[in-house]
């Protein structure tokens, strides 16, 4: 039986998640009417297996398994908060121009602001310090190894073509 902790993440996770997609699908509207292009379509199934995949594993690691958090798991939920407000710092830094597709409109200068003055991809950083830090606190160490894996294959590819779209629309790709 899973734990009320898990069901209380899966549910967090679940609405998150269907958020971010509603508000990406705004976003897409508005960088579509101002000459946006999307790039790299065809590797968002890969985005998409990963995140799909992250509560499947968790069930089955916790379920099946009987993983358990341990005694770091306060640790691990400090860190996926930290997550958290890296992700919302860079989603509303990016304002409508984030989605969780490759949209560039061309032309238009790059932001620098919020945690992009310090990283590149902060929003990539967060996915990936959330990926290891959630099924860790649930004790699901083969989940998060398994999706972090899955995740750096996604973003290889992902930022690559992010990189070259961004230098496709003479944009300054820092």
């Amino acid at each position: 039986m899973p734990t009320a902790g898990l069901v209380l993440y899966l549910a967090v996770l679940a609405v998150q998640r269907l958020t971010e997609l509603r508000l990406s699908a705004r976003n897409a509207a508005a960088l579509r009417a101002a000459g946006a292009v999307e790039h790299g379509a065809g590797h968002f199934p890969l985005i998409v297996i990963v995140h799909a995949l992250l509560p499947i594993g968790l069930v089955a690691e916790v379920v099946g398994l009987g993983a358990r958090p341990g005694p770091w798991w306060p640790a691990w939920l400090a860190l996926w908060l930290a997550a958290q407000a890296l992700r919302v710092a860079a989603i509303r830094a990016l304002g409508e121009r984030w989605n969780v597709r490759v949209w560039v409109v061309p032309g238009m200068p790059l932001v620098r602001r919020g945690p992009y003055r310090w990283m590149r991809h902060p929003n990539y950083v967060a996915v990936a310090i959330e990926l290891i830090a959630a099924p860790l606190m649930f004790g699901a160490w083969r989940t998060a190894a398994a999706i972090s894996a899955l995740n750096a294959a996604a973003l290889a590819v992902r930022i690559r073509a992010e990189e070259r779209a961004l230098r496709g629309a003479q944009l300054d790709p820092m």
